[in-house]
């Protein structure tokens, strides 16, 4: 599969990644948790160490865009990794309740379907417990998302764009040339600034699409709009700025809002705040 096909169906092919993890971490802890029980010579019914990983594991999926939504506005970068730390680290308490609550309410539905009775323990102390293991499990998820998120910069090759009159400089300042530098895989090559179909908001990053590849560049919508204002390009959406020069077409909504429609049948979201201007930008 090439890295192209995979960009294409990326949400997909991480919602199953995500799936293999959760299944693959499911069945290993609850085979702990059940060898554990037979070891100290507990008469458990297998269902039950079935039931308190299943739970477990089926509230943390559920919290994970939670997880994805806080990154996005605390991310941990360099300039405000420090922020980001103590508000990841804040943000674990609700986290955990959420994880707890969840988990108990569906613990005690398992155990009416099976005629039983579940009790969760002294409050404080199993609180306590849980938030240290859920600290760990948070942790663990932010460093798989993080870890992704480089391997897959990697490969897509990271960019920047070249300072005038500095085009070996690794520094990124105003004003640019006509072209950027992407990095990728240990490579160096250099991409027209013109061929840029649109920009899309990604996190902490901006991806720059050229065709079917999409180029990550650390840059602000708000900084990439502005660096880009002269060459062309139009802010349409609050995450997708255009290259004008690609669009052929603007398809209106009831709604009020609508979609630029560019070359090789690529649409790109345009908000009702656009698009009188788009519209009177393309004359």
């Amino acid at each position: 599969m090439t890295l192209e096909k995979y960009l294409r169906h990326r949400r997909a092919f991480e919602a199953g990644l995500w799936s293999i993890f959760f299944g693959i971490n499911f069945v290993a802890n609850t085979t702990v948790v059940w060898l554990d029980m037979d070891k100290m010579g507990f008469d458990v019914p297998a269902w039950k160490p079935i039931a308190w990983e299943g739970t477990s594991t089926l509230v943390i999926a559920a919290l994970l865009p939670l997880l994805l939504a806080f990154d996005r506005r605390f991310p941990l970068q360099r300039g405000g990794a420090a922020r980001g730390i103590v508000a990841h680290a804040l943000f674990t308490v609700p986290w955990s309740l959420l994880h707890v609550g969840g988990m108990v309410l569906l613990r005690k539905l398992v155990y009416m379907a099976m005629g039983a009775t579940y009790r969760f323990g002294e409050l404080p102390g199993e609180l306590f417990y849980e938030y240290l293991k859920d600290f760990r499990a948070y942790a663990g998820l932010i460093a798989l998302v993080y870890l992704y998120r480089f391997i897959l910069r990697r490969a897509q090759g990271e960019a920047q764009f070249l300072a005038e009159g500095a085009e070996d400089s690794p520094i990124v300042q105003q004003p640019v040339t006509d072209r950027f530098l992407v990095k990728k895989l240990g490579r160096e090559f250099l991409v027209k600034v013109r061929d840029i179909d649109w920009i899309e908001a990604s996190g902490n990053y901006v991806n720059l699409r050229v065709g079917t590849r999409a180029y990550p560049l650390r840059e602000t919508m708000a900084g990439i709009e502005a660096r880009l204002a002269d060459a062309g390009f139009m802010r349409v959406h609050r995450s997708a700025i255009v290259n004008l020069d690609r669009v052929r077409e603007i398809v209106p909504f009831d709604t009020g809002d609508g979609e630029a429609r560019l070359g090789d049948d690529l649409r790109v979201p345009v908000s009702r705040r656009y698009r009188k201007e788009l519209r009177e930008r393309l004359g």
